[in-house]
């Protein structure tokens, strides 16, 4: 009985650490695949499969062993472990690269779409540059400490609806879409604000879901709480912990919003803050549901993007066809400028409204229960202190910023009262090695 018993143990145990160490191997191909393919056929990038900063450096060692496959005829990567557990991203036209499920690889839902080539009118070419804001730009492409690499890919800065400093990192220029990770959190804010403007969404609706009906208690969430990171939901957000609920969403599951929307309440909805990805892909799920699917996946083009003449955007949705807000979105960077543009002039591009003046005075608004009222309702109102929102610097920011904050240092600045909008992108793999603080104070003291 004995001997049985410990074998049984010995059994379970020896599934459990199976189960475990399988997830790692699923989320890291997953990863690498994902990363890989949007570098190479959506931001155009011949990156090297192996050892490319954004699956190699720093601490992306843990990726090394798991070798990528890149086909450029088929615009996909696949990625294994020694030939096991194989993971295939695929590219298409206008919306990027897609995780999807099997070998080989099956084609989501959703179908492709073209991006239309349009002129911006809401922030002009580079004929102003000014020397003294260049040399604070050119200072953001310095290494000053080589065990903690900044790799900025692009900086832009606009004024007065004018760009006044421009630099790319080589192998990046003008037009090459970069990824903004959690800045895309942001972008749908705007999305939403559009259809609540519109009055097919409300910010006090509840039973969001036809899953939250009530008596289930996550019929209490509302979309307000959703937008302002308060829903209840238990999720956790540790890009470093392969076990994590933000890491399987992206990287090991074809439907992100409906992972996340199984979460179970940790809190009641409303009474705590927790910033989570998931929340961000449930919203786009409501989104989808709201717009419909025959007008989904042209909506947000129409509704946004074409209207702030925005060509190079790709929102990549997942393999169920949501797309996936809370992470996967390019721009070049002056297009992530010109969506910066529309909030610094509360609403308005070309002479036409998208977004009322209560939307952007809600969005960033401070919610209460956050800490510190850093956070807004999917915009940040403060900086963390990773990036320098402790540092002496961040006192110096005008109290009107707000920022879009992504992944190794992506951020987009507003500030409204210097008319002023700034877009940094790179691959802080070290994310204290970008110091934004410093960035926005030098800079807004330079216009």
């Amino acid at each position: 009985m004995v001997n049985a018993a410990i074998a049984a143990i010995a059994l379970g145990v020896a599934a459990w650490t199976i189960f475990k160490l399988r997830t790692v191997v699923d989320v890291a191909c997953g990863y690498k695949s994902k990363v890989l393919c949007t570098a190479i056929f959506a931001s155009g990038r011949p990156l090297d499969p192996q050892h490319a900063d954004q699956i190699a450096a720093d601490a992306y060692w843990l990726l090394r062993p798991f070798a990528a496959t890149v086909d450029h005829r088929a615009a996909s990567v696949t990625t294994s472990f020694a030939g096991l557990r194989p993971r295939t991203a695929i590219h298409r036209s206008g919306l990027g690269a897609t995780l999807v499920p099997g070998i080989p690889a099956a084609a989501p839902s959703t179908p492709a779409v073209d991006a239309p080539r349009l002129a911006s009118p809401a922030v002009r070419s580079t004929s102003a540059l000014r020397p003294e804001v260049q040399r604070i730009v050119d200072r953001a492409f310095e290494e000053p400490n080589p065990a903690r690499l900044r790799r900025t890919h692009a900086v832009v800065v606009v004024h007065d609806g004018q760009i006044v400093g421009e630099r790319y990192a080589r192998g990046v220029g003008a037009d090459t879409p970069l990824p903004g990770w959690s800045m895309a959190k942001s972008v749908l804010s705007a999305l939403i604000g559009i259809l609540v403007d519109e009055g097919r969404l409300s910010i006090d609706s509840r039973e969001l879901l036809p899953a939250w009906r009530s008596p289930d208690p996550r019929a209490a969430i509302a979309l307000e709480d959703l937008l302002r990171m308060r829903s209840g939901l238990r999720f956790s957000e540790a890009y470093s912990n392969p076990w994590s609920d933000v890491l399987q969403m992206l990287f090991n599951t074809p439907d992100t919003a409906g992972y996340a929307s199984r979460r179970p309440l940790s809190d009641p909805p409303g009474s705590a803050w927790s910033y989570a990805s998931g929340t961000t892909n449930i919203l786009s799920a409501i989104v989808r549901r709201t717009v419909g699917e025959s007008s989904y996946t042209s909506w947000p083009r129409r509704a946004l993007f074409d209207r702030l003449a925005m060509p190079s955007v790709i929102v990549e949705p997942d393999a169920s066809g949501t797309f996936v807000f809370s992470s996967f979105m390019l721009a070049t960077a002056r297009d992530w400028a010109r969506y910066g543009q529309l909030w610094a002039d509360g609403g308005s591009s070309g002479g036409s409204t998208i977004l009322s003046k209560d939307w952007i005075r809600f969005s960033t608004t401070p919610t209460a229960v956050s800490p510190d009222g850093r956070y807004g309702a999917h915009w940040w109102l403060k900086l963390n202190p990773e990036i320098g929102g402790e540092a002496s610097a961040a006192a110096a920011i005008a109290r009107d910023a707000f920022f879009a904050i992504g992944h190794e240092g992506q951020t987009l600045t507003v500030i409204p009262s210097r008319r002023l909008v700034l877009v940094r992108l790179g691959a802080s793999v070290y994310i204290d090695a970008w110091n934004q603080a410093e960035f926005v104070a030098a800079l807004q003291e330079a216009v």
